[in-house]
């Protein structure tokens, strides 16, 4: 097994059974996440980049399978953020040393159409600021409108690359080969594009994993965004088995080794399932983390998954906390963008 992480690392590749082998052997666990800090420190020298994550909105027109802010969820109270309170967000985590504004809500083509104006307010208040989307598929009209009123990055997780295991995840309506379409829309665009996969969802094979990495290899995303199912009550999945936290920290090292410059959060989903998880990813090669800077009497709403870890790290004392903790694992917080190489 330590020849496939040492190939993998200096090839950056593997055939199918090598990947198969690394995917699900445990004793790969440790040898993958050192492989994996050493290609970290060598590109991003032992830093970790803040984002502020602010959850704009639970509205969603979808009805995916596994989510908790579907469409028929009629268990939530829906809400969308004013102009007003998304700058506000901003300002706060602005004043505590971050320097990128996270967007995440569901996929409300005419929201976002209207989100535009709030983008252009937050790139003329913080010209210097990253702003980075999470909104599901949109028009290539809509993209092309947040991406001139200032947007940086977009993030669109593909789920999974193999249509039969999409439509299993997904309303009718919905297709694979839409949301592929989405994400070329994106980097033509000239976003720094992400796209990733949950661990584990309900009938996951590891041959479909193999397949996310080969899809990823073909597209060569900027930013890989990947974490554990886990099942949230008022959906279909809600009798599922969460995905295992340790394959997705071997995902974790396989696919910084794969791409060296990606940036790569260490997710919320990660924390939840295992506590001390943060780090634990880190450790594994991620290289982001994204504090909750949504609004508290919002923050419950925003239900994903049973079980959300969203601490209260907002504050500059809080903050404090945090870097202490990095420090303390052997990480160094930078205030930087943290853009990917290609666009610094």
């Amino acid at each position: 097994m330590d020849d496939l992480v040492e190939i993998l690392g200096r090839e950056r590749d593997l055939p199918d059974e090598g990947l198969r082998a690394l995917l699900t052997d445990p004793d790969t666990t440790e040898p993958l996440a050192v492989a994996a800090r050493r290609v970290s420190r060598a590109v991003f020298g032992g830093r970790v980049w803040l984002r502020a994550l602010i959850e704009w909105s639970n509205v969603c027109r979808n009805d995916c399978l596994y989510c908790g802010i579907r469409r028929s969820n009629a268990r939530i109270r829906r809400y969308s953020l004013s102009r007003e309170e998304i700058l506000s967000c901003c300002e706060r985590a602005w004043a505590t040393g971050l320097r990128t504004f996270v967007l995440q809500g569901g996929e409300n083509p005419a929201a976002a159409l209207r989100l535009a104006d709030t983008v252009a307010a937050i790139r003329s208040a913080w010209p210097e600021a990253a702003i980075t989307l999470s909104l599901g598929e949109l028009p290539r009209e809509t993209l092309r409108l947040l991406r001139e009123a200032g947007a940086d990055r977009y993030l669109l997780r593909h789920e999974t690359a193999t249509p039969a295991h999409y439509a299993s995840l997904h309303p009718a309506e919905m297709r694979l080969q839409t949301r592929l379409d989405c994400l070329q829309d994106l980097r033509d665009l000239g976003f720094q594009t992400g796209m990733g996969m949950m661990v584990g969802s309900p009938g996951q094979t590891t041959e479909h994993l193999i397949a996310d990495i080969r899809l990823m290899q073909a597209f060569r995303p900027e930013m890989i965004g990947i974490g554990p199912f886990i099942p949230q009550r008022d959906t279909p999945f809600a009798d599922r088995a969460p995905g295992s936290a340790e394959t997705t920290l071997r995902l974790y090292s396989i696919l910084r080794l794969i791409f060296p410059s990606a940036n790569i959060p260490s997710t919320t989903a990660l924390s939840t399932l295992l506590p001390g998880g943060r780090i634990a990813g880190l450790r594994a090669g991620a290289n982001v983390i994204m504090p909750n800077f949504t609004p508290a009497p919002y923050r419950e709403a925003y239900t994903l998954y049973d079980g959300k870890n969203a601490p209260r790290v907002e504050s500059a004392g809080q903050i404090q906390n945090l870097l202490k903790d990095l420090s303390a694992a052997g990480f160094e917080v930078t205030s930087s963008r943290g853009d990917y190489k290609r666009y610094v």
